[in-house]
């Protein structure tokens, strides 16, 4: 290593790429510092509490190691970085747990930025291919968004290219690798499983390019050597070389035996699940990430899709909208621009499967993924070193002076745009879209934007300022505020809660409660909504956080509780005095969907069809994408006989939410209705597939049975239904 940078010093581009460093290192932590809590961030908050008092008290507290319960263990993940952060916090008594855990992680983010530099400067000769790789990850959105907040991904990704750094230098250094190199590719390979048991391809990456490698290079020359003792004896080529190759071989696979071992060891040391039994419960967590069950609805191509079923290039497709175009044309050009040269082919192998088996297998396996390509993310830094090396090369092709400049700068005017996006939308550089999906802008409506929460901190502190300027709505009472994800809003005003209580709140069920705020992020919300300037967003809201003009972010504040006090008075079966307070509701914001939907139920039970078949066809209208108001449609057909748009509507419903059976309920129905018995139990059978305790399936299902003269059929459906809990 000493030798490798004294050989370089006198390069103008090592100096740059050394300052660059220096400023990388103040901007990632400093930056950090406006990020606000993730999504996961108090699950994780809790697990390494847990993970600390397993160590502290020499595994008797094992909570840690039990399934996730109310205690918010995370047992199958290592949590490297969560467990530093909390330990940091702990030895030092800092009581912002939440800025020592963004310091720890932007400083991975900065050595993902060092490790991903120094591999393109390996491959390529070229200081300045190192500088462009780590000025093109800290200005990558998507990257440096998940070096603030996001300690499991984030910190996974940096570990993994660490891996592949030293793999490649193990490569390079084959047959008499640094004890140093192999300890730190041990290191490397435990890092990464003790965050995710992921980390263990890395053991298949030691394989595979090594194996390359000696296939490439020391059975090529051993080939060469036997053909040349042929040629000068006149006889047969002596076994000399093949033995030297099996003994290669046997070295090769000895190395990656005691490497991967050692780096599994230090994983299961850091692992407290895996510390109690190193090969079940690792095995355990292998099969349980294979299969991963949470499914989350998500917002892609304007649709909301469940997570288990988006298309196959969702992934791909999500890269390629979010990455940097720099990043995009640069790695390309190294395979035209000298990546392909034999001297060449083995580092790119190396650099370009890196990047593209992640994806690849994501793809091909039909993974469970979602929130953007975060589970991905490992992939990336990679592909930054592929661009760095494509940049790289183009200069180094060229051979006119001016022609070098116009290569050098290059890189630096495809990352205008980002630099100007993180400039004008710090800290939620995560949320960035390139020019191939129209921007934010473009992509607003159609994608996730902030599904991982980042700007409820903003939004609360504004919260904190209106009141602290114009006082709380009540004086007599706390103020009340309102969020899907309560923790976030939480933890900004953990210091007040003698002035704050904060509360759970669903977007299309907000007025169920009394609240004088309300905090949402757009994720979750209807795509079809969004995208109606008159319904969104709704009259009362407040305050907004935007990236490039579009919201992320809303804060209502409550003008009027009339939708509540409807609510309030419907559960309490005062259906004429609540139908009074919904309407007056509708007069303040005739798109309130809460007050459309308990209104509509209200007229269904009072039997005023016409009023409620009235205002769910204007509730489809502007949000199309809402089933609830589809369900309210397709019911109010079907009992007013008009089974031709029940039917329609029932299929809408089905296409929006396959998991959804009020659809495909009301479809059965209308089929039993028109005498299609065959087209009625198709539909049953799907919702006992998907709800097999649903009885009225089984009850209708019976009749049809019945109908049909088919009375043991029926008989045992029957048998099935009271067998149900």
């Amino acid at each position: 290593m000493k030798q490798f940078f004294l050989t370089h010093k006198r390069d103008a581009w090592f100096w740059t790429f050394a300052g660059l460093m220096v400023a990388l290192l103040l901007a990632f932590p400093l930056m950090s510092r406006d990020a606000g809590m993730s999504g996961d961030e108090d699950f994780h908050l809790q697990h390494a509490k847990h993970v600390l008092r397993f160590y502290q008290t020499l595994g008797k507290d094992a909570v840690a190691t039990t399934p996730y319960d109310k205690e918010g263990n995370l047992r199958e993940y290592g949590h490297l970085a969560d467990n530093l952060a909390a330990l940091i916090a702990a030895v030092f008594h800092v009581e912002d747990i939440l800025a020592v855990r963004h310091t720890v992680n932007a400083l991975f983010g900065w050595l993902g930025a060092l490790f991903a530099a120094l591999l393109a400067c390996r491959v390529s000769g070229r200081w300045f291919a190192a500088a462009v790789t780590a000025l093109l990850l800290f200005l990558s959105p998507r990257y440096l968004g998940h070096s603030f907040n996001n300690l499991k991904d984030l910190p996974f990704a940096v570990t993994m290219m660490m891996g592949v750094y030293y793999i490649f230098r193990f490569v390079q250094e084959f047959p008499k690798p640094s004890v140093k190199v192999c300890a730190m590719l041990a290191v490397s390979i435990g890092l990464a499983t003790g965050t995710r048991v992921g980390g263990f391809l890395l053991v298949a990456y030691f394989g595979l390019f090594g194996l390359s490698c000696f296939a490439s290079q020391h059975l090529a020359i051993f080939r060469k050597k036997a053909k040349s003792s042929a040629g000068k004896s006149g006889k047969k080529a002596q076994p000399q070389p093949q033995s030297q190759a099996s003994k290669l071989f046997v070295r090769l696979l000895a190395y990656g035996v005691v490497i991967s071992a050692a780096g599994y060891v230090l994983a299961v040391l850091i692992w407290p699940y895996a510390l109690v039994s190193p090969l079940k419960n690792v095995l355990a967590t292998f099969q349980s990430m294979s299969h991963f069950k949470v499914s989350i609805r998500q917002n892609f191509e304007g649709v909301m899709q469940w997570s288990s079923a988006l298309p196959w290039y969702y992934t791909p497709k999500f890269i390629l909208m979010s990455t940097p175009v720099a990043a995009i044309v640069g790695a390309v050009a190294y395979l035209f621009a000298g990546g392909l040269k034999r001297e060449n082919r083995l580092a790119t192998f190396i650099v370009y499967f890196s990047f593209i088996f992640p994806v690849f297998w994501i793809v091909y396996s039909g993974a469970n993924v979602y929130g953007g390509w975060r589970h991905s993310l490992f992939a990336y830094p990679p592909m930054a070193v592929a661009a760095g090396l494509g940049f790289s090369a183009l200069r180094d092709v060229v051979k006119n002076k001016r022609l070098k400049i116009a290569c050098a700068a290059l890189p630096l005017l495809l990352l205008l745009p980002p630099l100007a996006f993180i400039v004008r939308n710090h800290p939620y550089e995560y949320v960035y879209f390139n020019r191939l999906a129209g921007g934010a802008k473009g992509a607003f409506g159609r994608y996730e934007m902030d599904y991982y929460y980042h700007s409820i901190r903003k939004a609360s502190e504004w919260v904190g300022a209106d009141v602290a300027k114009n006082g709380a709505p009540d004086s007599s009472r706390k103020v009340r505020v309102v969020a899907w994800h309560v923790p976030c809003v939480s933890y900004v005003f953990r210091k007040d809660t003698a002035s704050f209580s904060v509360g759970f709140a669903r977007w299309n069920e907000r007025g169920y409660s009394d609240w004088d705020y309300a905090v949402f992020t757009v994720t979750g919300i209807s795509p079809e909504l969004m995208k109606n300037n008159h319904a969104f967003p709704p009259k009362n809201t407040a305050f907004r956080v935007d990236v490039d003009g579009v919201p992320i972010c809303i804060v209502l504040k409550r003008g009027d509780r009339s939708d509540y006090l409807g609510h309030r008075d419907m559960q309490q079966g005062q259906l004429g005095e609540a139908a009074a307070h919904l309407r007056k509701a509708l007069e303040y914001d005739e798109y309130n969907e809460q007050a459309l939907d308990d209104l509509i139920s209200i007229y269904s039970r009072t039997a005023m069809p016409d009023s409620a078949l009235k205002l769910a066809k204007r509730w489809a209208k502007f949000n199309p994408g809402s089933s609830t108001a589809l369900n309210h449609l397709a019911t109010l057909y079907f009992d007013n006989g008009d089974l031709s748009n029940a039917l329609l509507a029932a299929n809408a419903i089905t296409k929006l939410n396959p998991g959804d059976i009020s659809g495909l309920w009301v479809a059965a129905n209308v089929y039993a209705r028109e005498n299609n018995p065959n087209a009625a139990l198709r539909n049953l059978n799907k919702i006992l597939q998907i709800r097999g305790n649903f009885k009225p399936a089984y009850q209708l299902m019976a009749q049809i049975y019945s109908n049909a003269g088919n009375h043991q059929q029926a008989q045992r459906v029957i048998e099935a239904m009271n067998g149900v809990r």
